[in-house]
């Protein structure tokens, strides 16, 4: 629509409708305004509670997201039949149909996006069918996303209603993207990067991990970077490309956690003590309900230089750190315990020298300090 068809119908906006004419269009838009009053206090109400019982959420949720658009519908449509009823000429009805049309498309798209909030039912089921967890992190940005694409459809779809050229509009769109692109890789890369992390999951918010770069538990995961607080307290920001390209160990996940003791003990301890030591240790592991069954061994391991090895391995129930630090500090104190009692000695690394005839050995000294 351009300027020349504003004046025409500026020309044509004429009061040549009667009073009755102006009283019975009145009468049209507060009929509808009664409609919209019987329908958003009792049928409106009954179909959400009804919908409530059945637990159905997504129609739920659709009902409320029209809820306010609804109610603007009523008044538009009788403000809209109200006017088509005065009458008027073909340009102004083109001009009121156009306004009218336009404002559906505002009304339709006001309700999809109150309908695409983060905390919406429809994300939610659509997240169970394709196996997808929500989150924090990836629902707000699917909203923004849909409600994003909502806007520029209706913008786009009001535009083409008043004969504006969308097509020109779009391709600039699609220009100035690429060069947008071109500008911020490493921003674009690090957005895929937070991407992935979100949508694989190889940790969260809470949880220890350690790669190449930092370890640490995660504080913060955002589109560009993560928060990752050391262990020494410092707040380390990475950027999510780094990570989605670095092995990324979760120590969180662990299902247990590891024991492990390598025990040197002298060469002079005999070897029934050594196997009642063995067996009383593994007594007390697999009585241990903290301690996890699936895996417990306990061996006189191998004979070292210096000592004879006696192995323990097993893994705790708990992967809590200081738990762990707990159950293993126990299980240290019952194998101390079983040595002393059983008079297992530890070794410490030492070597022995054997001289076989230091006669000759002294001669041969004297002889060097006479030389």
């Amino acid at each position: 629509m351009n300027e020349t068809d504003f004046e025409e119908i500026l020309e044509e906006i004429e009061i040549t409708f009667t009073w009755t004419e102006f009283g019975i269009a009145v009468g049209i838009v507060i009929l509808f305004l009664i409609f919209r009053k019987i329908f958003t206090t009792y049928l409106f109400k009954f179909i959400l509670m009804f919908s409530r019982k059945a637990h159905a959420d997504v129609l739920t949720n659709v009902l409320l997201a029209f809820e306010r658009p609804l109610r603007a519908f009523f008044f538009i449509i009788g403000i809209y039949i109200a006017l088509v009823y005065l009458p008027h000429g073909d340009n102004v009805m083109n001009f009121i149909g156009l306004i009218y049309r336009s404002l559906i498309v505002i009304l339709v798209a006001w309700g999809l996006f109150n309908l695409t909030s983060p905390n919406s039912a429809v994300f939610t089921k659509v997240g169970k069918r394709f196996h997808v967890e929500a989150d924090n992190i990836l629902m707000p940005f699917l909203s923004k996303l849909l409600r994003f694409a909502i806007i520029a459809m209706a913008i786009s779809i009001i535009a083409a209603e008043w004969g504006y050229n969308v097509s020109g509009f779009v391709a600039g769109l699609g220009l100035g993207g690429l060069a947008f692109a071109l500008a911020a890789q490493d921003s674009l890369s690090n957005f895929f990067g937070g991407v992935v992390i979100i949508t694989e999951k190889p940790f969260k918010i809470g949880d220890w991990v350690s790669t190449p770069s930092v370890e640490g538990t995660v504080e913060d995961i955002s589109f560009r970077s993560t928060k990752i607080r050391t262990f020494s307290q410092a707040l380390v920001t990475v950027p999510n490309s780094t990570l989605a390209n670095e092995p990324i160990t979760n120590w969180t996940k662990m299902g247990k956690r590891e024991i492990s003791i390598n025990m040197g003990v002298t060469f002079s301890t005999p070897r029934e003590n050594i196997k009642r030591a063995v067996d009383r240790i593994n007594d007390y592991l697999q009585d241990n309900p903290e301690i996890h069954q699936e895996l417990i061994m306990v061996r006189f391991d191998k004979i070292e230089d210096s000592s004879l090895n006696i192995f323990v391995y097993c893994f705790t129930n708990t992967t809590a750190w200081t738990e762990f630090l707990e159950v293993k500090e126990r299980v240290n104190h019952y194998i101390l315990q079983v040595l002393e009692e059983e008079g297992v000695q530890i070794a410490f690394p030492s070597q022995s020298i054997y001289v076989e005839n230091a006669g000759n050995i002294e001669g041969s000294v004297k002889k060097g300090l006479e030389d």
